[in-house]
Order: C-alpha cells, then structure tokens, then sequence
C-alpha cells in the first residue's frame, strides 16, 4: 500500500501558477491546484515507503523555484 500525503506550500507572490503545474508533473505527484488562505498551492503525492515520501518532497517538490515553504501532512487511518 502506498504512502500518501498532503504537501502545503506556499510561494513568491504571484508564482502559484507555474509552481502548481510545475509540481504537478512530477512523478509521484497525484494532483497539485492553487488555493485560496495561508497557502498557495496544494499537492497529493504517493510513494512506496516513508523514505521515497521524503526524497521525493524534499528531493524534487521543494526545488521547484518560486516555492518558499512547504508542510508534508501524511494521510493515515483513524
């Protein structure tokens, strides 16, 4: 089963457009839409483990430029 999360991000002024369809192409990225409130983009991603979750939000989403902060929420079951 796959490892899934929320990653909140929030970006220069004026940038969620590009960052949201930047970080929407890459691999392991579900989904990634610009919203309203304290943040400007949000993304779903999946990986196999905890570790790949990890390299992939810290390896490749937060390298996209125009990103300036980001918080990873991982799903789990209640």
């Amino acid at each position: 089963m796959p490892v899934t999360a929320y990653v909140l991000i929030q970006t220069d002024v004026g940038t969620a457009a590009q960052v949201a369809q930047q970080v929407d192409g890459i691999e392991g990225v579900t989904l990634a839409e610009g919203v309203t409130g304290p943040y400007d983009v949000i993304a779903r991603v999946e990986a196999q483990t905890i570790d790949q979750l990890g390299r992939l939000v810290v390896g490749q989403v937060q390298q996209v430029e125009g990103i300036t902060r980001t918080v990873t929420c991982p799903v789990v079951t209640l």
